[in-house]
């Protein structure tokens, strides 16, 4: 049930007059938007044995295989060091069919805010990798999406899964 009310309060979000408002109304708690917001990311552990490089490499091999492009590739945690400072392992990348992208956009531009499908490898402080991502299911049911639309989105859903899949077990 709570899950259920979290979703409906991720589609009142998501509504177009909700996403330019100043401030959210007074019935939602900070509680409640904060729980929202780690229930909106999915967390996935890396395999031990498997780095947090094979884990990148894994998942754009398995891109390639499927034919999802990737179109975006941050090594960030090699820019920070470039600056001088010391950081964990975060590395973000970005997959995107882009005639997909073309058809959710046009259906509502709102969709172009979660393009393109992010997935982060991270150190936390302990040193342990873990792999982030949207919450695609918590998305497929709290947005308002045409009956053709949907295969569509759970087809990009099931391809994004796979690949962190990929990651999380270092398979090439």
């Amino acid at each position: 049930m709570k899950y259920l009310g979290l979703l409906t309060l991720l589609a009142w979000l998501l509504s177009p007059a909700t996403l330019f408002a100043a401030e959210p109304p007074a019935t939602i708690t900070e509680a409640q938007l904060r729980e929202m917001v780690r229930l909106s990311i999915q967390k996935f552990p890396v395999a031990e044995g498997v780095s947090a490089t094979d884990a990148v490499d894994s998942m754009k091999l398995r891109a390639d295989l499927l034919n999802f492009p990737l179109v975006a590739d941050l090594p960030l945690s090699r820019q920070i060091q470039r600056l001088g400072e010391t950081s964990g392992y975060m590395h973000i990348l970005g997959f995107c069919d882009a005639l997909i992208a073309k058809r959710m956009v046009e259906f509502d531009v709102i969709f172009s805010g979660f393009l393109p499908c992010r997935i982060a490898v991270v150190e936390d402080t302990t040193g342990k990798v873990w792999i982030t991502t949207l919450n695609m299911d918590m998305m497929l049911h709290a947005a308002e999406l045409s009956e053709e639309l949907k295969p569509l989105a759970q087809q990009v859903r099931d391809v994004i899964y796979e690949i962190i899949d990929a990651g999380v077990n270092g398979d090439f």
